[in-house]
């Protein structure tokens, strides 16, 4: 073989895995919600900051100095300002000042009350076509919010700030495609810099996801009447069904170790009096380790951040009993890891 044959298989297996790993990357940066169109905060600092060599380095003001305060994770975790607790809560359980963060102190950067957020320029009273990254789906719905005439960007934002009713509710979500959710609604009738707040709740479980939407509002402030497309859910201002209270615990362990790898077993128990459907456990652990390979479940992995779902055969953990799973990982070195920050639902 000669020298540039070589060198021409060479590159296109490069080009080959350099395909396979952002296909990776994007699947799983893709692994909970957040509005991606108009992009969320902790979405538009990744975008504003992601390089060709998957960095993180915000050019713009507001996402730099979010960074400096909170490091570069929670934006490769764009989609994690969560509440396993949340049960599609609003007032009175967000505090107020900690809306974008979801009163999550992972995301706390993200409240800070700054007029140089990344904004999504949009149309007064148009439609829109919002779409709520999710690849993996979860029955439930959307609310969205959006800040009152006067918001001052430069106050911290409360309860107060936002309009007493969603402007757009989604419930049941359209189905997941292509790792979110899409649907079409008449954005409302505003001018300048506002927010649009999304909660999205889960129908199965507590866990609920907030985000704060940076938009600047353009045109004509009067909403021209219409009627949605009959392809798209009809917004609508009906409250979410209530879902039953989950309590879990979990733990994860290290079941044995090697230069260079691992094996990690994972267990939830339903504490609770209600079935919990697509259980989860999450986990932290340190940098440098992939999960390759797991059973008894569907593992999941953004950075530190490793995830074990309930398997599409069982997805379901009845009261008072327990599931386990299984996986193998990869690591820099010797020394056994620890794994911190176990939740589950």
């Amino acid at each position: 073989m000669t020298t540039k044959a070589t060198v021409a298989i060479l590159t296109a297996l490069a080009v080959v895995a350099a395909g396979v790993t952002m296909l990776l990357l994007q699947r799983s940066a893709l692994a909970h919600g957040a509005l991606q169109a108009p992009a969320s905060r902790t979405y538009a600092c990744y975008n504003d900051g992601l390089t060709s060599s998957n960095e993180i380095k915000p050019k713009n003001p507001a996402c730099a100095q979010a960074v400096a305060v909170g490091g570069t994770q929670p934006l490769y975790d764009w989609y994690g300002v969560r509440r396993s607790d949340g049960g599609g809560r609003t007032r009175g359980f967000v505090p107020d000042g900690k809306l974008c963060s979801g009163g999550f102190a992972k995301y706390a950067a993200y409240d800070a009350a700054r007029a140089d957020w990344p904004a999504t320029v949009v149309q007064s009273g148009a439609m829109y076509d919002f779409v709520y990254g999710a690849s993996v789906p979860h029955p439930g719905g959307v609310k969205l919010y959006v800040t009152k005439d006067g918001y001052n960007p430069t106050r911290p934002l409360t309860w107060a700030d936002l309009e007493e009713q969603p402007f757009l509710t989604a419930d049941p979500e359209p189905e997941a495609s292509d790792g979110a959710y899409r649907f079409s609604g008449r954005l409302p009738g505003k001018s300048g810099r506002h927010i649009v707040y999304s909660v999205s709740y889960r129908s199965d479980s507590q866990e609920t996801f907030y985000g704060c939407s940076d938009v600047i509002f353009s045109g004509s402030s009067a909403p021209q009447p219409s009627t949605p497309p009959p392809s798209t859910p009809a917004p609508s201002t009906s409250p979410p069904s209530t879902p039953a209270p989950i309590s879990c615990a979990a733990t994860v362990k290290l079941a044995k170790s090697w230069s260079g790898g691992f094996q990690g077993s994972v267990t939830i128990k339903n504490n609770g009096a209600a079935p919990i459907n697509q259980w989860f456990v999450q986990w932290t652990m340190p940098f440098g380790i992939k999960i390759t390979q797991a059973w008894g479940g569907t593992s999941m992995q953004s950075g530190p951040i490793g995830m074990i779902h309930a398997p599409e055969s069982n997805p379901k953990l009845a009261p008072g009993a327990s599931a386990t799973a299984g996986f193998l990982a990869t690591m820099n070195g010797a020394t056994p890891p620890t794994f911190t920050e176990v939740s589950c639902g």
